[in-house]
Parts: C-alpha cells; sequence; structure tokens
C-alpha cells in the first residue's frame, strides 16, 4: 500500500499489561465487552457516543454508534483466536477519518500466567503507512491518552468483573 509518499518503517507502538482474571474473561472483556471500556471520547463521529461495537468473527466490523443514531467505521477484524489473540485492522487516517484502503494493524494476545493471571500484549504496527504524518501519529497513540489511557480502562473493567 502506497501512500504517495515514501516514509521509513516506524517502530511499533507496544504495549503490555497483566491482569488478575483469567484469559478467557480477559479476552471477552477486550473484545465482546469494548464498550464498556472504550472512552467516550475516543471516536470520530459529530454526535456523541453511544456504543462501540466489535463484531467477534474474522471480515466483522469494528465501528462506534453514535447518539444520533450514525455509525462511525474504524476498522474490521482481520485474526480471531479466541481466547488467544486478536488482530484488528485499524482504518483511521491521521487525520481521524475512516478509510477502507488504509488499514494498519493492532495486533492483541492473551497469555495465561496462571489460572487467575493474564498478560496482554498489544502491538499496533505498519504506522508508516500514515506517511508524513506518520510520526505524529505514532507519539498520539503512543501517548498517555492513547493506547495507555484504553489499556487502562480496560484493565479496571477486566479484573472488576472476576471481583
Amino acid at each position: 500500500m502506497s501512500t504517495g509518499n515514501t516514509v521509513a518503517a516506524i517502530e511499533p507502538v507496544r504495549k503490555h499489561i497483566v491482569i488478575e482474571a483469567p484469559q478467557e474473561r480477559v479476552f471477552q472483556t477486550f473484545t465482546r465487552d469494548i464498550d464498556k471500556w472504550w472512552p467516550r471520547e475516543h471516536h470520530i463521529g459529530t454526535s456523541p457516543l453511544a456504543c462501540q461495537e466489535l463484531e467477534t468473527t474474522v471480515g466483522g466490523r469494528w465501528y462506534s454508534v453514535c447518539e444520533d443514531g450514525s455509525e462511525c467505521n474504524v476498522g474490521k477484524v482481520l485474526e480471531w483466536d479466541p481466547p488467544k489473540r486478536v488482530v484488528l485492522a485499524w482504518q483511521l487516517t491521521a487525520q481521524w477519518q475512516y478509510d477502507p484502503d488504509l488499514i494498519t494493524e493492532v495486533e492483541v494476545t492473551f497469555t495465561a500466567e496462571g489460572p487467575r493471571t493474564t498478560r496482554v500484549d498489544l502491538e499496533h504496527r505498519n504506522l508508516e503507512r500514515f506517511g508524513v504524518s506518520a510520526v505524529e501519529l505514532r507519539n498520539s497513540i503512543d501517548s498517555p491518552s492513547g493506547w495507555g489511557l484504553l489499556l487502562s480502562n480496560f484493565a479496571a473493567v477486566a479484573s472488576a468483573a472476576e471481583a
């Protein structure tokens, strides 16, 4: 895929957390229960976010439903291997607009470290596909208000589900 600008490879964003909950529950919280932890301010619609949805099958949509009933695509499910791994296509441009021809990948793996402990590794890769905006966008999604915030919210919900 070419953006018209040649950009050197950009280091993926990598995050990991350990959650005190069983692997299957952690996977379900990340995927089926995405709306319970997704920050309301993280969406591209013109109307406030009503819910975040992830269709749990290969090819399934990843999208937002706004309070006015409109829908905004975020991406789609590329790989589905419960409860171990999911790979999502992030299809938002550096200008936060959906582009069906753009795909960066978000791979999330869930590794049981015990019966009630799960390590979650997230990698957002192929960031050079953002072209001249790649470094700026990488810095944004690697910031505390990017994937850091999302994983913190996710961990709180997944841990509370077991309490």
